[in-house]
C-alpha cells in the first residue's frame, strides 16, 4: 500500500532530490514519488508512516495533516 504525505515546504525540484536521497539512503527499497507541483510524496515500502514523517523532518520539511 502507498503512503501519500503532503510536504507543503517541498517546492523545488533540488529539494525533492535531497529529500528523495535522504529517504532512499535510509530506505534503499523503498518506492518513492515525489511530485513538487502539488506538494505530495508517494513511498511504497514495509517501513512505517513514523519513519517516513521523521525522514522528512530530518530533511528539514514538515508533514501537513490532510
Amino acid at each position: 500500500m502507498a503512503l501519500k504525505l503532503h510536504v507543503p515546504t517541498l517546492n523545488t525540484p533540488e529539494a525533492a532530490k535531497s529529500l528523495m536521497d535522504t529517504i532512499l539512503t535510509s530506505e534503499p527499497e523503498a518506492k518513492v514519488d515525489i511530485d513538487v507541483d502539488t506538494q505530495m510524496v508517494t513511498v511504497e515500502s514495509q517501513a512505517s508512516e513514523t519513519t517516513f514523517k521523521q525522514l522528512i523532518v530530518a530533511a528539514g520539511h514538515h508533514v501537513a495533516n490532510v
